[in-house]
């Protein structure tokens, strides 16, 4: 059986926790009384009742066979089981009662829905063209008794807690895609069967941040973000539901989250904060504000955000300082190093000088340094000089997030060109068809492109989106 790289994992439990509770970590948050947003697989016909979410996701993308017939596929299926958390007290006349907190030896127990990490590892299955197998996937509900008891060994209370059980089907198949390429696809459906009387039913029968990491031995994932000239049209061709695959440590993640090729957990993160979203240090310093009382709650309400306080509360000022920024170079790890000569020819500044930290001139006062002016600076970009008005066509590299991938192939006027303080290069943009181009331009609102990230636009061509 082929195991997950640990370098896709630290990715996919961000992706399984994301937004399971949010700050304060309180239940009784407003933010946190609706949960589990992401990858959420309903049981057959929630989202037909209105009580919960579709039962489906698939993936396709492209596998390289390059080292022969031979390879084989294993499918990792993750996902959350929602565990129902119920407190209850003795009764003197004897017996339990429910009761909605309970505070033993100056701890604090909230009824709470919990969550518990599902992994099922399907495969190996051979990845030969025109291969077909459905996988039967069980996962047995249970429930669990924890005896609460006072200083003095007295039992006072239990926490119960409860799981339904969970039937899922996930179909692997593998067909020819030109190019010697293989489209493999990938289909998860929960078929979980179940009384639909309302939404905690429906979220109770749920795979909650259901997502695949796809592991292939005896071939190569290609990427769909970015895919090589001879797979272009077989990535286009791939279909995607409800996740987006991307490249992870050699294998695939498909997300129910779109990341972008290689995605990586910053190594100064102390853990995490089921917010990825938001900057761990900002974060950090609001749970360190947080009162007594208020962290007392957060630690009532699940142990994962008890562990969160207790994280931020241990942490030193040297902890804190490499939360605070770290410096990297964007193309390290896909693009080699970042050139020192310029891009294609240039990019070459007409002013005196391109910015820098060792010009001597006050960096952080824009008005001190006459050196530079993006108003009439210019790059040479492929031979061609780009400065404000030019036109240029957009080309967002694999250093592109989502966001910029949406602008891939349109046209654009530059409103400046700039230069930071370690000598990059950077153009300013709004896009020709945007009908607010002028109020962003009067906003200063950019686009930011890099240099190797646009081409001149020629005149004659179309301004219509080009193929990315």
């Amino acid at each position: 059986m082929t195991d997950a790289p640990g370098g896709v994992r630290a990715v996919a439990d961000a992706v399984l926790y994301e937004g399971y509770l949010l700050y304060p970590y309180r239940s009784t948050a407003t933010k946190n009384q609706v949960r589990w947003q992401f990858g959420v697989l309903g049981p057959p016909g929630a989202a037909e009742a209105g009580v919960g979410e579709e039962p489906g996701l698939s993936v396709q993308c492209l596998l390289d066979p390059a080292d022969g017939p031979g390879s084989e596929l294993t499918v990792h299926l993750r996902f959350l089981h929602l565990q129902r958390r119920d407190v209850e007290r003795v009764d003197p006349a004897g017996g339990y009662v429910p009761v909605t907190d309970l505070t033993v030896a100056g701890r604090t127990w909230l009824t709470w829905d919990e969550a518990a990490e599902r992994e099922v590892a399907l495969g190996p299955t051979a990845s030969t063209p025109g291969s077909h197998r459905e996988h039967r996937v069980e996962v047995a509900g249970g429930e669990d008794v924890e005896i609460l008891r006072d200083p003095h060994g007295r039992t006072v209370g239990r926490l119960v807690r409860r799981r339904r059980p969970l039937s899922a089907l996930v179909t692997v198949s593998t067909r020819p895609a030109g190019q010697g390429l293989l489209r493999l696809e990938v289909d998860v459906r929960n078929v979980t069967a179940c009384a639909l009387d309302g939404r905690d039913d429906a979220t109770a029968a749920s795979l909650l941040g259901a997502h695949l990491i796809l592991v292939a031995d005896g071939a190569t994932f290609l990427s769909q973000t970015d895919p090589p000239d001879r797979a272009r049209e077989a990535a286009a061709a791939c279909v995607q539901h409800r996740c987006w695959p991307v490249l992870a440590g050699g294998a695939v993640l498909a997300s129910p989250i779109i990341l972008y090729d290689h995605p990586e957990v910053a190594p100064e993160s102390a853990g995490g904060l089921f917010d990825s979203t938001e900057i761990d240090e900002i974060l950090t310093l609001r749970v360190m504000t947080l009162t007594d009382g208020e962290k007392a709650a957060a630690r009532a309400t699940d142990p994962h955000a008890a562990a969160i306080i207790d994280r931020c509360d241990r942490l030193t000022p040297a902890d804190l300082q490499r939360l605070h920024g770290t410096l990297r170079d964007p193309r390290a790890g896909g693009g080699g190093p970042r050139p020192a000569a310029p891009i294609g020819g240039g990019p070459s500044w007409s002013g005196p000088a391109a910015p820098g930290a060792d010009s001597g001139v006050p960096w952080w006062d824009p008005a001190a340094d006459a050196s530079v002016d993006p108003a009439t600076d210019r790059v040479v970009v492929d031979g061609v000089e780009i400065g404000r008005d030019s036109l240029v066509r957009l080309r967002p590299s694999r250093r592109a997030d989502a966001q910029d991938l949406f602008y891939a192939g349109r046209v654009a006027r530059v409103t400046a060109v700039l230069g930071d303080v370690d000598g990059g290069w950077h153009v300013a943009v709004v896009l020709v068809d945007d009908p607010a181009a002028d109020l962003h331009e009067w906003y200063g609102r950019y686009l930011y492109f890099a240099p190797d990230e646009v081409e001149p636009w020629k005149e004659g061509r179309s301004c219509e989106p080009s193929e990315p």
